[in-house]
């Protein structure tokens, strides 16, 4: 879909504008202008990114209308089931996957949607309440979840079953499964090197630095797995990434992209891990985000505009910890000169097999940043498969 933004008309226009109202963001129109997206609409429409953890940019494209498409939904407002083929999705599937975490059960990541896992946790709750375990939460469910308190002190379950598999995979990378997802695609170049005698897109930098990831990851022992390849293709929507990184059984997904503003000045890399405005956050996915995000400053001295938490969909709908990792700005022109060097993107890559390599360290046995020599991954793998 085309994102819709300011200046458009339409019917589509006029639905947004009927969410925002619903959502208290925007007053309800006079006797005209209902069908225009105009700046009031373009202020509420940012409040909404803002609030829900997405891209800040007063676009509604495909994963924003999703989000105020689920937001309309107040909990108890339907009864919850688990649909096949298409679940329910809506801001109270996600309300009451966030109680049911609290209390104890476990529907996995809170993504909004109605799944299997979270038909079993509600089935799992009705039995311990006494009622019967269909996992389809309505009313008799709704009062038992609204009579019982919070149980779980001292961390979320979800986050400490997380947390626990990484201590207990143990320190070698051999084996593991990393899915890097070079952001956007031929048919979506992002991003665009404006001058000079080599043009390169964002599109093109990311799988230039995905590809490099890959044989260093490889070489350290583990299974590594790209989302798209170098050549036009039916354009990959992140949700859809992120259900391959799901199907793939993935162990880490790292997301490669590079950034881009109207102001020449802004420059440096962020990295993005799930989370919410609420506090609730991957503690897993938010420890790998700052480990890449150092040894990149420290190995590349690009400006640290630190760590965020996003309800990005890769990140929202990825089972596995994952991180986005913004490598600069092509349209800083200090930014552009390094990015465009094959010996940065080295470094860049190196930084984040160092980083990956940390995450299965436990944390007592964690190095300084910038201490990891990545060929001394490599040569342990060699000396490995020699004893073979």
């Amino acid at each position: 879909m085309r994102p819709i933004r300011q200046g458009d008309r339409g019917p589509a226009v006029t639905e947004i504008r009927g969410l925002l109202v619903e959502l208290l963001l925007l007053d309800p129109p006079g006797s005209a202008g209902g069908d225009e997206f105009d700046a009031d609409v373009d202020r509420a429409v940012r409040a909404f990114q803002q609030d829900r953890g997405l891209s800040v940019d007063g676009l509604v494209g495909p994963e924003t209308w999703r989000a105020l498409d689920a937001a309309r939904w107040r909990l108890g407002a339907r009864n919850l089931y688990h649909a096949v083929p298409d679940p329910l999705i809506g801001e109270d599937v996600r309300l009451l996957q966030e109680r049911l975490l609290e209390m104890g059960y476990d529907v996995g990541r809170a993504d909004g949607i109605y799944g299997p896992r979270t038909a079993r946790a509600v089935a799992q709750f009705q039995r311990e309440v006494g009622l019967a375990p269909d996992g389809t939460c309505g009313p008799q469910t709704m009062n038992a979840l609204r009579r019982l308190g919070r149980k779980v002190v001292g961390g979320r379950p979800q986050w400490l079953r997380e947390a626990d598999a990484f201590r207990h995979s143990g320190p070698n990378l051999m084996g593991k499964i990393i899915v890097i997802d070079p952001g956007h695609d031929a048919t979506d170049p992002g991003f665009v090197v404006p001058d000079g005698p080599l043009r390169w897109t964002e599109a093109e930098l990311a799988y230039d630095l995905a590809t490099r990831l890959e044989g260093r990851l490889a070489a350290a022992g583990m299974r590594v797995h790209l989302t798209r390849g170098p050549a036009p293709a039916d354009p990959l929507p992140d949700n859809r990434r992120a259900e391959l990184a799901n199907e793939l059984g993935a162990d880490l997904l790292i997301s490669l992209h590079v950034d881009g503003h109207a102001n020449p000045a802004a420059n440096g890399v962020a990295s993005y891990h799930y989370g919410t405005n609420n506090g609730v956050t991957s503690t897993v996915g938010e420890r790998l985000a700052g480990l890449v995000q150092r040894e990149i400053v420290a190995r590349t001295g690009l400006l640290d505009c630190q760590t965020h938490a996003k309800t990005w969909e890769l990140l929202r709908l990825t089972r596995m910890p994952a991180v986005r990792v913004d490598v600069g700005y092509l349209t800083s022109p200090t930014d552009r000169a390094r990015l465009v060097d094959p010996r940065f993107r080295d470094q860049v890559v190196e930084a984040i097999v160092a980083a990956v390599q940390r995450m299965y360290f436990p944390i007592e046995q964690d190095v300084p940043t910038g201490s990891i020599d990545v060929r001394e991954l490599r040569a342990v793998v060699a000396a490995a498969a020699g004893r073979r």
